[in-house]
């Protein structure tokens, strides 16, 4: 192969072929074009305050207007579903958690829901419940970060300070369950770590009292402010059979008029059981997607009060010992760790759950051969997991459905005929985390 760089080609070492690529396809891309000179390409982010984090748009500009949008990805690249097979099912969750790091609680789920299905395992009710109410706290304190990038993008900087210290609230109730705030590795095959703390259902009907009326304060702030609607409304439209044709899902399919929430199309954890609406807008456009938003935190605070209701004492981890973390973890002073008694139990009083904690944590359990795929309604839309299992303690294959990576490819048909200012709100009313996108 002939190439004007100096610095790339190709290479025969004792490894095999090792091949030296470089950015240098300038010239290619729009040496040829004859209107080069006629236009502007400009380089928005990756180290841009507005794209939504570590996210590169290439833009072609006549004017101020978009002709052509061109989306570069990578930049937060961790190789997690590669480290998955590296590592046992239980430590899966500590891995996948990490993805899309607004939503870590749904990736947590979503993953141990497809081993569960590999298993062929029931997870006791009560932690059925709390898997429900965690995720409806994870999804408000994601909703919340999106609206107030959503304002610090647009210029509306109380709209992000605001965001940020509902979130808070959020994070409190979440560090006070799971031991930490972001990144739990909560949810776990077979159940969740630990029980609920004493006390957390009460913090939690507070924290619902309150709510309602922080939420109407953004409606005051925001939803009838005549720049905030002209800057969102017939902007980044794109109608049901754009986002069917591009496999968009989640709030931008339903700003578009279609009510597809999985929760209640294929149901899991028990969401039939549960009286909710699915919001949803006929507008197309980044304001349709702002109103759903907001709708959702509102539905999710009735999913939360529900999910109070019916918890009954029971356990929060499967009976078998052969696949339930051995240690009954407890919160301390200094965080998350092995309960005492359990401690006690294995170093002092028997040499067989010495043993049998020592396998499980350092092999892990063994889950049947098969493959699955197993989807749920995060916050941004279809989260799915694909995974396969060949009969070991290790994960084969984990691959991921992130709504992020898909719904970023609808940037090109929002943004594209459109002013430049006008991708800023396309994108984010995307809402994509760049994590679950790169992975």
């Amino acid at each position: 192969m002939t190439t004007t760089d100096p610095y790339a080609g190709s290479r025969e070492t004792t490894e095999g072929r090792v091949y030296t690529v470089t950015g240098g396809d300038w010239d290619q891309t729009f040496g040829s074009d004859p209107l080069a000179e006629e236009r502007l390409v400009v380089n928005m982010g990756p180290q841009h305050p507005s794209t939504h984090g570590v996210l590169r748009l290439v833009l072609d500009l006549e004017g101020e207007t978009v002709t052509k949008a061109r989306v570069v990805i990578g930049y937060l690249h961790t190789g997690i579903e590669k480290n998955v097979e590296y590592r046992t099912w239980t430590q899966g969750t500590t891995f996948v958690t990490r993805m899309d790091y607004l939503a870590p609680l749904f990736n947590e789920t979503g993953y141990c829901l497809a081993v569960e299905k590999l298993l062929g395992i029931e997870v006791p009710e009560r932690a059925t419940t709390i898997r429900v109410l965690v995720m409806e706290l994870n999804r408000i304190a994601s909703h919340l970060v999106g609206l107030a990038t959503f304002g610090m993008e647009m210029g509306a900087l109380t709209g992000m300070t605001n965001g940020f210290r509902e979130r808070e609230l959020v994070l409190d109730l979440l560090e006070e369950i799971t031991g930490l705030r972001m990144n739990h590795a909560y949810v776990r095959p077979g159940g969740v770590a630990q029980d609920l703390p004493e006390g957390i259902e009460a913090r939690i009907r507070e924290w619902l009292a309150i709510m309602p009326e922080r939420v109407a304060g953004f409606h005051r702030l925001l939803t009838g402010q005549p720049i905030w609607q002209r800057r969102l409304r017939d902007v980044g439209y794109l109608d049901v059979t754009g986002c069917l044709a591009l496999g968009v899902t989640g709030p931008i399919l339903r700003s578009a008029g279609l009510p597809w929430d999985l929760r209640k199309v294929e149901p899991y954890c028990g969401y039939e059981t549960y009286d909710f609406e699915v919001p949803t807008a006929d507008t197309a456009d980044a304001w349709g997607r702002y109103l759903v938003r907001m709708a959702e935190v509102n539905e999710s605070m009735k999913i939360i009060e529900q999910a109070l209701d019916r918890l009954r004492p029971g356990p929060v981890m499967v009976e078998d010992k052969k696949i339930a973390w051995p240690a009954q973890l407890s919160l301390g002073a200094d965080g998350m760790g092995n309960s005492l008694d359990h401690v006690k139990h294995i170093m002092g009083q028997s040499m067989e759950a010495l043993i049998h904690h020592f396998k499980l944590v350092t092999e892990g359990f063994r889950v049947p051969a098969g493959q699955v795929y197993t989807a749920i309604e995060s916050p941004r839309g279809e989260l799915g997991f694909h995974v396969v299992s060949d009969g070991g303690t290790r994960p084969f294959r984990v691959h991921v459905r992130d709504p992020s990576f898909t719904n970023l490819q609808a940037t090109a048909a929002m943004s594209e005929g459109g002013m430049i200012a006008d991708v800023i709100a396309a994108i984010a009313s995307i809402d994509p985390v760049m994590g679950g996108v790169d992975r």
